[in-house]
């Protein structure tokens, strides 16, 4: 089942609970009266937030465990990428890459990538993002028909490219940007560097539930 195929299928049932409870059509007041009580409602405190947000998420990415590399332009990233996996891989590796960067020039700095989908065994899944937050260094990805993000969560390096315009300052602007695609996605995935567990033992061990390593290409 597609993505076109769930959002019918939830449409459907949805349709069915308002039959059910009198309501035969969207209830497109009640929806706006959310809207309206969301942009009206007034925030809990906040932490001071730097004006160089840019520098804040590094920060606090770096924080979480994950490594940064920030570039000037898209078609640095290629050169980014295979610097990182330099340091960090000694063997042949099996990337994997959404669509989006598909234009880039990965065989300059001797990348062999793939633009597909993850089968589970690939060791390197290269993302962009939905946004990031500033205050915690995480990562926000929504799943879409060309963002498949959890499937890219599965190789034991996640190298995700952020561009500073999709920088926001903390989770209520992130979650206002979601708000703006209208229907709700049907995953929302908020990754904090690394996966990681201290269950056994209260021993930190990396790569419990996902990647092992978190590189992040910043992009100005």
């Amino acid at each position: 089942m597609g993505i076109d195929d769930n959002q019918l299928a939830r449409e459907a049932v949805l349709a069915r609970v308002r039959a059910a409870l009198g309501r035969e059509g969207p209830d497109d007041d009640a929806r706006a009266a959310a809207h309206a009580y969301l942009a009206a409602h007034a925030q809990g405190p906040r932490p001071a937030m730097p004006v160089d947000v840019a520098r804040r998420f590094v920060d606090r990415a770096r924080d979480m465990a994950s490594t940064v590399e920030r570039v000037a332009a898209l078609a640095h990233i290629p050169g980014a990428v295979a610097r990182y996996l330099a340091r960090h891989a000694g063997r042949a590796l099996r990337v994997v890459a959404w669509p989006e960067f598909s234009a880039l020039d990965w065989r300059a700095p001797g990348l062999d990538v793939d633009v597909r989908v993850t089968t589970g065994d690939d060791d390197v899944g290269i993302t962009g993002c939905f946004c990031a937050i500033a205050e915690t260094g995480t990562l926000v990805f929504v799943t879409g028909p060309q963002t498949p993000s959890a499937t890219f969560l599965l190789p034991d390096t996640h190298v995700a490219i952020v561009r500073v315009d999709q920088l926001v300052p903390g989770m209520e602007e992130a979650f206002a940007r979601v708000r703006t695609l209208g229907a709700m996605p049907r995953a929302i995935n908020l990754v904090s560097g690394p996966s990681r567990t201290g269950d056994i033992e209260q021993t930190i061990v990396l790569g419990a539930h996902g990647p092992r390593r978190v590189h992040i290409v910043l992009v100005d």
